[in-house]
């Protein structure tokens, strides 16, 4: 997991490459349901680098993304978003990988 320390960081990851935003949170239940998951989901799908994204440390890349609820997965290939898994709910593992086997190659 890549976690960037810039906007200018988050910024190069968006605009190339095979890239999972995670949208997280310190105080996130759900989000510190999921984490300890990530190390597997990351492994299973090894043409992506999964990026942690801080929604409270990047308040605009969040608002910019449309995150309106975290945890939140978005996809992105060269600066195009292919996939989105935004929502407020609690994620498991299977609907992590059912929702990146569903991104076309």
């Amino acid at each position: 997991m890549i976690i960037p320390k810039s906007l200018e960081e988050i910024a190069e990851y968006a605009k190339s490459g095979d890239n999972v935003f995670f949208f997280t949170a310190t105080w996130c239940g759900d989000c510190n349901f999921i984490k300890p998951q990530l190390p597997e989901i990351e492994a299973e799908f090894p043409q992506y680098k999964f990026i942690q994204i801080d929604r409270d440390q990047f308040l605009d890349v969040a608002v910019e993304m449309s995150i309106m609820g975290i945890p939140s997965f978005v996809v992105l290939k060269d600066g195009q978003t292919v996939g989105r898994l935004v929502n407020k709910d609690r994620k498991t593992k299977a609907e992590i990988e059912e929702f990146l086997n569903s991104i076309p190659a």
